[in-house]
């Protein structure tokens, strides 16, 4: 039993391993196309439009907005890279179809591959940080803290990315995923606008978002106003991540192998 998981952590490595060689190869591209809308929104609107909104929240906007982008930016980095890399991989390139032949399963890839969506969301949510610390914007060292948060944004959005990508049938379906899904839970999850701007009946809804819960625990830290209670906002997206990662694997395998 005690070698059970060694064992299969060597085989989900192993699938992480192939992806970041893989992105290696470009990612001096791949950093600035990911890097560059999240900044273009920091500057625009928050030393922009922050000028005339003052404070929010008790933070100026610029921190509040900051602090949004972050979360947005680990759940879009995730997102994009279990729809359409993920099913470049799986369905054009037949990569996953090497893997299995080799001593792996499905569970093995796409543990591996969540793990890796989880990497990049740390390492585009760790350029923000060093944006916004380099502009002070950071109130404490405890902003450290959004980082494991931000690998945790990745893992439960790659996870609910793959799920749509298991029924995919070209890249086109994945326009509804983004449209009705990522969207709308952008604009209720307090990224932009305090929540309490919106309907109670809303505000109730957005509670069981993962990204309201994301953003929650990222502006806490990034504001200095971080305290134990946010540790309860942990569950929702590690809900999320669970689930999305066993559906994904049994909706996997009954494509691939069934």
């Amino acid at each position: 039993m005690t070698e059970a998981f060694p064992t299969a952590f060597a085989r989900w490595q192993a699938v992480w391993r192939r992806n970041a060689l893989i992105w290696r190869k470009s990612a001096g591209s791949a950093l600035l196309a990911g890097f560059a809308e999240p900044l273009f929104y920091l500057f625009a609107l928050g030393y922009g439009l922050g000028r005339f909104i003052g404070d929010v929240e008790g933070v100026s906007y610029i921190v509040f907005l900051t602090s949004g982008i972050l979360a947005t930016s680990s759940m879009n980095t995730a997102t994009f890279e279990g729809l359409y890399l993920a099913y470049t991989r799986m369905e054009v390139l037949h990569t996953w179809d090497g893997m299995l032949s080799a001593p792996l399963n499905i569970a093995d890839v796409v543990i591996g591959e969540i793990l890796w969506m989880g990497t990049k969301s740390l390492i585009s949510a760790s350029l923000i940080l060093i944006v916004a610390v380099s502009s002070g914007l950071v109130e404490s060292w405890a902003t450290v803290g959004v980082l494991p948060i931000a690998f945790l944004t990745g893992i439960c959005f790659g996870s609910m990315a793959l799920v749509i990508t298991s029924y995919s049938r070209s890249y086109d379906f994945f326009a509804y995923y983004i449209t009705l899904v990522i969207t709308p839970m952008v604009l209720l999850s307090g990224v932009f606008f305090p929540l309490d701007a919106l309907p109670t009946t809303v505000q109730t809804g957005s509670a069981l978002l993962p990204l309201q819960h994301v953003v929650a625990m990222v502006r806490g830290l990034m504001s200095g106003q971080a305290s134990p209670s946010l540790a309860v906002h942990l569950a929702v997206p590690f809900a999320f991540s669970l689930t999305a990662m066993a559906f994904a694997i049994w909706r996997l395998n009954k494509r691939l192998l069934q």
